[in-house]
């Protein structure tokens, strides 16, 4: 039975590692839905708002499968690591999957060294509204977004390469997009 749950678990893992884009429909120049969602900084459980966010500054909305698995703990750890970068150009980063908020809580602490939020999207209403769902899975695909502060889209980043997210995202938003 262990062995079977293992097996299960690594596959799992294996399928979030390699997913395909999303192909997004939300295009640079669209409208950012706007959210409220529960998140998880540091163990922390806070509400998350868009449109808050949003009057201190740009925000890197960033979609990933599921918490504590290979590519959305590294890209955590590298989203952890670059918070200083991001802060420096006063934009602020939040997280967001299907998990629920006690996941979230562990998560944030551990794999985002409690450096930014991580958002509840358990009934992936934000993750649809961004075009972020993986297939017909409750998951979210891994794509990141970069929302002005006028609300709107200024970039989008969809690849299913977890080591890719935070390096693109910085060097847009160092080229002030």
């Amino acid at each position: 039975m262990k062995k079977t749950a293992l097996a299960l678990t690594a596959a799992l893992v294996a399928t979030l590692g390699l997913t395909a884009p999303a192909l997004a429909a939300l295009k640079v120049g669209d409208a950012a839905p706007a959210f409220s969602i529960p998140v998880a900084k540091d163990g922390v459980v806070s509400t998350f708002s868009l449109k808050d966010a949003l009057k201190s500054g740009p925000v890197v909305v960033y979609f990933y499968p599921k918490a504590f698995t290979g590519g959305c703990s590294l890209e955590a750890h590298q989203f952890s690591e670059a918070i200083p970068e991001f802060q420096a150009k006063h934009v602020s980063v939040v997280g967001v999957s299907t998990d629920d908020i006690d996941t979230l809580k562990r998560f944030s602490k551990e794999s985002c060294q409690g450096k930014f939020p991580v958002g509840a999207d358990t009934k992936a209403v934000v993750t649809k509204a961004y075009d972020a769902q993986m297939g017909t899975m409750n998951m979210s695909n891994r794509i990141s977004y970069v929302v002005g502060t006028d609300g709107k889209i200024s970039f989008v980043h969809d690849s299913g390469d977890a080591s890719t997210h935070v390096s693109t995202l910085l060097k847009a938003v160092n080229a002030g997009k």
